[in-house]
């Protein structure tokens, strides 16, 4: 559903880990599933439609997880802003399944802000280079050419694996300050595996093609439409949540895991802390969606000192959404736009009232989500809701997007835990994990 690639939640390739299993009949089994965001729904979706009522654990007060939508004010906001759209039959008929008519077929436009200037994204060679001017764009087109003749032999990193497919002064154009703005860590040290998910078989060859012909097979970076719940992604989720409870499991928001407890190696009970206490739930099978790093603390008795170690090592960037509420009826055409510039803190600008014009209560308005990545407890996340809110109010009028006395309202969303870092030993230590989550 979203872009963003997940190792730090309890599944691999798709596939969630049952932690603990037992042999007992499908009627007598209780199924534990902690988390609320579209991993755990699905799997206690599909539970039930088998005759199995599973119990969920939410910790925050609405589910989604990074796929929720917030609401202030009547206007709700999309925290990250998430495309539908698969190559997978199933997936497809599940959303519509659960959607029916509230789920729209919208244009897809998105730029990037760059020396003051917007280049669309997916690039299109001919206004970029426009843009760019002459002697940038036979620099760029002399450095493509280059490394198509002498490209990296191994792609080990984004740099690498960008630079075999655009250049070199193509991938220091438009890839390498905002990927780092993203992730808070050079481009030299993002694993490759990151650029292949996000923008799979995309290069300038393919890119210059699709301007004169269609692709056969769909790139996911380079379509021009896509499907989105009436009133965002969170309105998917809680339909699930609804109709979880509808067929008889149960879904308790505010309910955070902090123990995971096992004997040897089963998971035996979950202890739970929400509104009632801290009490303890047992079950016959476990399902897992938190961050793995998260979850191997919590195991009791702890996992040996060398998987806590390889934990330790796994990191997160996690990001804020400042939104604004702005009395001007129209503002700009796109979705989105990434904004290429080292002068402000604002990586991505979504605006929802053209991802549906049902996520804002007054036509008159307009509503912003302005994306701030950093690392939970920095300086960024620590800033108090009203000075990100005057952060956002100036840099939104640096760029030009919208005036400063134009915004009426704000307010801050934290999403913790957001991209887990494919850095370079990342692959060494989520090996060592899944050795350990492989046994129980």
């Amino acid at each position: 559903m979203g872009d963003e690639p997940l190792f730090g939640q309890i599944y691999v390739k798709g596939n969630p880990y049952i932690v603990s299993k037992t042999m007992v009949n499908e009627s007598d089994k209780q199924v534990v599933i902690i988390g609320g965001g579209p991993s755990g729904l699905t799997a206690a979706y599909e539970l039930t439609r088998r005759n199995i009522y599973p119990t969920v654990l939410e910790k925050l007060d609405k589910v989604g997880g990074i796929a929720r939508t917030e609401n202030y004010k009547g206007y709700y906001f999309d925290m990250g802003g998430h495309r539908f759209f698969t190559k997978s039959e199933e997936v497809n008929a599940f959303w519509h399944e659960i959607l029916g008519n509230e789920f729209l077929r919208r244009p897809r436009l998105s730029r990037i802000y760059y020396k003051n200037k917007f280049f669309n994204y997916p690039l299109k060679p001919f206004n970029a280079l426009i843009g760019l001017g002459t002697v940038e764009s036979v620099l760029i087109i002399t450095s493509y050419l280059r490394w198509q003749l002498f490209p990296y032999r191994q792609e080990e990193t984004f740099e690498q694996w960008v630079t075999n497919r655009f250049g070199k002064r193509l991938f220091q154009t438009f890839f390498e300050s905002y990927t780092e703005k993203v992730w808070g860590i050079p481009c030299s040290e993002l694993k490759a595996e990151w650029a292949a998910q996000r923008i799979k078989n995309l290069s300038l060859k393919t890119a210059v093609i699709s301007m004169f012909l269609k692709p056969q097979n769909t790139i996911k970076s380079l379509i021009e439409e896509f499907e989105y719940p009436r009133r965002g992604p969170g309105m998917l989720w809680t339909i699930v949540k609804e109709q979880i409870e509808e067929r008889g499991g149960a879904v308790h928001m505010n309910s955070n895991v902090v123990g995971i407890n096992r004997k040897g190696n089963r998971i035996t009970s979950i202890t739970v802390d929400n509104h009632e206490g801290v009490k303890t739930l047992a079950g016959s099978d476990f399902i897992s969606s938190m961050p793995i790093t998260q979850f191997l603390k919590w195991l009791n008795p702890p996992p040996p000192d060398e998987v806590l170690e390889a934990a330790d090592k796994l990191s997160y960037r996690d990001f804020l959404t400042v939104c604004l509420i702005i009395n001007q009826k129209e503002l700009f055409p796109d979705n989105w736009i990434y904004i290429h510039d080292p002068k402000v803190l604002v990586g991505r600008i979504q605006n929802f009232k053209n991802w549906s014009p049902d996520m804002i209560p007054d036509d008159s308005m307009t509503s912003l989500g302005l994306e701030y990545f950093c690392n939970e407890g920095d300086e960024l996340w620590n800033m108090a809701d009203e000075e990100l809110i005057e952060l956002g109010k100036r840099e939104i009028d640096q760029v030009g997007l919208a005036n400063y006395e134009d915004v009426e309202d704000g307010a801050v969303f934290r999403v913790e835990k957001t991209y887990p870092v494919y850095d370079s030993d990342y692959s060494k230590y989520l090996g060592v994990i899944k050795d350990y989550l492989a046994g129980l």
